[in-house]
């Protein structure tokens, strides 16, 4: 395989790859080599390209395994996920990895090594929360307080059911937390809309004071052109008797 020189070459090879679906070290490589520091225009315009070129072909690639093993979806999906996680677009690499604890779960019955442990929707609700995805983490949590409800009735131990205490506990914190900032951005929300709606409503009363004071001077002005008419009239009136 020729070694790319030019960014562009590289990228190039890069999209060829995945189209080719070539998941592999070699194409983390090459992704990894695109995004080696540059100046910070070039780096954000040539990662925002990426994002939305992996986002339609992610797309694409999930159509496209719709009937393949469950087995065969993890590992694409954990591919795309190191691929999002590189380009360093969160919001698509935490959607990704929710999908694929979503996966897993509903495949515990048929497949039991792929079941989802407490921790791993405990660490996914603290990659959700400090990235501000609070409804997602909020979900998380949820999400974990049931894992480890049904760990514990599964099996019985004191040391496990201490050590599940202490982690439903952490749980419930974030959880807390999470409902917190999604309530705050409600309120912030409803706020905004208010002081939208009273910049509204005075830039309304500031249209009609103008157009009241328009029309006051508007009336004002024309009174005075009829009293000036007037006294001309009278004036005129009086020059014709003494002439």
């Amino acid at each position: 395989m020729p070694n790319p020189t030019s960014l562009t070459e590289q990228i190039s090879l890069f999209c060829s790859r995945i189209q080719d679906r070539s998941f592999d070290d070699v194409t983390v490589r090459i992704l990894e080599s695109i995004l080696i520091p540059k100046d910070v225009r070039s780096l954000i315009r040539v990662r925002s390209a990426l994002k939305q070129f992996m986002r339609d072909e992610s797309l694409l690639i999930f159509r496209e395994i719709t009937q393949e093993s469950v087995e065969i979806k993890l590992l694409c999906t954990d591919f795309l996920i190191s691929e999002f996680a590189i380009i360093g677009d969160v919001e698509s690499c935490l959607a990704l990895r929710y999908e694929a604890l979503v996966m897993r779960e509903h495949r515990t019955a048929t497949h039991p090594g792929l079941q989802v442990t407490c921790g791993e929707w405990l660490n996914f609700a603290e990659d959700s929360l400090e990235n501000e995805f609070h409804s997602i983490a909020n979900q998380a949590c949820e999400k974990a307080i049931m894992c480890s409800k049904a760990n514990h009735v599964a099996t019985p131990d004191i040391d496990d059911f201490s050590h599940d205490v202490q982690a439903i506990k952490k749980i419930k914190r974030l959880k807390d937390a999470a409902i917190l900032m999604i309530s705050s951005r409600s309120v912030q929300g409803q706020a905004a809309a208010y002081l939208k709606g009273k910049e509204v409503e005075q830039g309304t009363q500031h249209l009609v004071t103008c157009s009241e004071a328009q029309s006051s001077g508007s009336s004002r002005f024309k009174s005075g052109i009829r009293k000036h008419n007037l006294r001309k009239l009278h004036e005129y009136r009086r020059l014709r008797q003494l002439s």
